[in-house]
């Protein structure tokens, strides 16, 4: 019976959370129920549990994610100050001589606003609130419109600094650690934040890129969905441009300093987000936002979404030490070893390859589909602490695996008809956009994503080399 615990807890909780229930609460509550069951048939040892006090301890004197309600902070106080609004109003006209003009204008200011903020729901839905009535106005189908919104908005997965990549780099550090404890290395090497922030620096770019050539192919090859280049008053070229530069410099300055302090090493992932953070409330002030009431808010929205990803460690510590109890991570290892050694024995060798590829292939296509019905928080939390260390056991690289989740997940936030993208941005659309539009428009912008993730898994030096040269 003990075999089959670990199956039956992940698939409690799955079932659970599609319920609708907390996240932590789910990952907790369920966790205790499954330990009070093995404890009456005997399978399950409570002295797991005994380490919970230290788990919960380390997560509260962990210096590395006091950056995570500073960044939180810095995202909210930039949306609260009307940053987005005068990004797009101000690049649409900068680029509004060009076919595709506004769809670039909102994958750009889609980039900013994700790297700003690093949560996807808050990108798409202020995307979708401030870009679409606009592109529809101006003649964009309506395909073409909320494919562009949706894949903008998904770019905080990938575009640092992100809390996204803060967690995935909290748990990877742990699980890289793990890794080399299990391979005798008992002087292990470390892997932190700021590691996966510039390691997702060329694959975020590059997907950017991505996005502006297929706009631009669609503008000169489609203008039934994409209308002609506006016209504009060549007069007026120089306040435009001002203009432009009044409201792409100060987001940009603030977006340099986080991250330029961080990779020049003149500052922590945490005390960059405290840069962050201050910068951003100076921003708000300059542009006379800033009030008792706003920073009301921003503090009570920081203090909401703060205490939801604490919370939900705090219930994901519990899961994996159940887990761990029943001997879960120990089946998770043997089975992706067993394929990596070409075990004869395994009904999935004979499907899967050998070798690293097996294994990483199966926990990519795994949390492809899981991407569907849980979130990327309760993904970290969950699924990577028990693949990760088996994963660089193998011999895969940690950063070049964390940025591989980011774009997966990425893509399955994307993927209709389940991507969670989808149904934020169903959510603010008008009832004029059907929801085949949005499947329909989000087709193209998936199939550049898994170009990306090709050819990532081809080229592992895409997230590997900046980082070798930047903190050698």
């Amino acid at each position: 019976m003990s075999a089959i615990m670990p199956l039956l807890l992940f698939i409690s909780i799955c079932l659970v959370l599609l319920i609708g229930y907390p996240v932590a609460l789910s990952l907790g509550g369920t966790a205790l129920f499954f330990a009070a069951i093995g404890l009456l048939t005997e399978t399950f040892d409570m002295t797991f549990l005994y380490a919970l006090p230290n788990r919960i301890y380390g997560i509260m004197t962990n210096q590395t994610l006091i950056a995570v309600p500073l960044f939180v902070f810095m995202g909210v106080m930039l949306e609260r100050s009307k940053v987005a609004e005068d990004l797009l109003g101000t690049m649409a006209d900068l680029f509004g001589s060009l076919k595709s003009g506004l769809g670039i204008s909102v994958i750009l200011v889609g980039m900013l606003l994700a790297a700003s903020t690093g949560i996807v729901g808050a990108t798409v839905v202020t995307m979708g609130l401030l870009s679409l009535p606009i592109m529809l106005k101006r003649g964009y189908h309506p395909s073409i419109a909320t494919g562009t919104i949706c894949a903008a908005g998904t770019l905080g997965q990938i575009i640092p600094p992100s809390i996204i990549l803060i967690l995935l780099g909290e748990v990877l550090s742990a699980a890289y650690q793990q890794a080399q404890l299990n391979m005798g290395i008992f002087a292990p090497e470390t892997l932190s934040v700021g590691d996966l922030f510039v390691g997702a620096l060329i694959p975020g770019l590059l997907l950017v890129l991505g996005y502006i050539l297929y706009l631009l192919f669609i503008g000169f090859t489609r203008s039934d969905l994409i209308p002609q280049k506006l016209q504009t008053n060549n007069n007026d070229s120089n306040s435009i441009l001002i203009r432009s530069l009044k409201a792409l410099l100060p987001p940009l300055l603030l977006m340099t300093s986080v991250l330029g302090s961080i990779l020049s090493g003149a500052a922590t992932p945490t005390e960059a987000a405290a840069v962050g953070a201050v910068g951003a409330t100076i921003l708000a002030g300059f542009k006379k936002q800033l009030s008792l009431s706003v920073l009301t808010k921003v503090v009570r929205s920081t203090t909401q979404v703060t205490s939801m990803i604490f919370f939900i460690f705090i219930g994901a510590a519990i899961f994996s030490l159940v887990f761990r109890g029943f001997g879960g991570d120990e089946l998770i290892e043997e089975f992706l070893t067993g394929i990596a050694e070409n075990d004869p024995d395994s009904f999935f060798t004979a499907i899967f390859p050998g070798g690293v590829f097996g294994p990483m292939l199966i926990v990519m296509l795994v949390m492809f589909l899981l991407g569907f019905i849980l979130d990327f928080i309760e993904i970290t939390f969950v699924v990577v602490p028990i693949i990760a260390p088996v994963l660089l056991t193998l011999g895969v690289d940690p950063i070049w695996l964390g940025i591989m989740i980011a774009i997966n997940l990425q893509t399955s936030f994307l993927t209709p008809p389940f991507g969670f993208a989808l149904f934020y941005l169903r959510g603010v659309a008008p009832d004029t956009v059907k929801t085949t539009d949005i499947y329909k428009g989000i087709i193209p912008f998936i199939l550049i994503q898994l170009l990306m993730l090709s050819a990532l898994a081809y080229w592992p030096q895409l997230a590997t080399w900046l980082p070798g040269i930047v903190f050698s």
